[in-house]
């Protein structure tokens, strides 16, 4: 926790906890309505990185205390960015969770425990496998407040849903229930609010069992074949595999199979 001290206003806004190989990020503002303030952007990048770093990490959680995941950022504080355009206008998309998400090796779990809205909808599409309860909604409301989806929902949503279906929730700014969430394909999951915590440590501890060095390897493919042709990618994975041979881990899961035993991965 050290690391995100620093840009900390408070270091309990920003929870950090890491068992059983799952790194849990939370965002702990729940008078708030779980708004992320400038220092609290930094902080959850920073946590985001130094969880990516460690190799007992296997998987992250990012999820929010309370009714809220996140209602998106605080508008308020004057914290973020200048005192000018909203207070936005010195803020770097580049180095704020979302956009650091995509590049992390580590796969991104949000529990969303609550509803998401703008800035939150944003991070919440950001990670790689979405929980949501079942009395949450996501709330599209950028075009509503002058603003487009800042950071990668104009990417992200055109290839999660289509064109048409991307087109018209950001067009229209619209709310969706957890369930048009799910029929939509935004979510995976969508459970009892007081579950979304246990199934979200139900698929971290599913990912964390398997090899981490080839989960985060196979991360890294499908990063780069959003933009590569299927030829080029092939000869990328196959370059990828190459390292993989040759790993401790490798040798464990073709021992625990030929055992019919559980395999114990190393990360080595």
């Amino acid at each position: 926790m050290a690391e995100a001290q620093a840009t900390q206003p408070n270091q309990d806004e920003v929870l950090y906890e890491v068992a059983d190989h799952i790194a849990t990020i939370t965002i702990n503002r729940e008078q708030q309505r779980n708004t992320i303030s400038g220092p609290m952007l930094d902080a959850v990048t920073e946590l985001m990185l130094k969880a990516d770093r460690d190799p007992e990490v296997r998987c992250i959680i990012l999820t929010g205390a309370g009714r809220f995941f996140c209602a998106g950022l605080d508008l308020s504080s004057g914290e973020i960015g200048g005192s000018s355009a909203g207070g936005f206008s010195n803020l770097d998309l580049r180095a704020t969770p979302p956009t650091v998400m995509h590049h992390l090796d580590t796969p991104t779990i949000c529990a969303l425990n609550g509803s998401a809205a703008g800035y939150g909808m944003d991070m919440a599409l950001g990670c790689d496998i979405r929980v949501m309860a079942d009395n949450a909604k996501m709330a599209a409301a950028f075009t509503a407040r002058g603003i487009v989806p800042e950071s990668g929902g104009t990417w992200i949503l055109p290839r999660l849903l289509g064109w048409e279906k991307a087109a018209e929730l950001i067009f229209t700014g619209r709310t969706l229930t957890a369930e048009a969430c799910r029929e939509m394909g935004l979510v995976a999951h969508v459970v009892p609010h007081d579950e979304v915590a246990a199934k979200a440590r139900a698929l971290a501890g599913d990912i964390a069992a398997n090899a981490p060095l080839a989960v985060q390897a196979s991360k890294r493919m499908m990063r780069m074949g959003m933009n590569e042709t299927f030829n080029d990618h092939v000869h990328h994975v196959f370059l990828q595999l190459l390292p993989l041979f040759r790993t401790e881990d490798f040798k464990e899961g073709m021992a625990s199979f030929l055992e019919k035993r559980p395999a114990n991965f190393k990360g080595k």
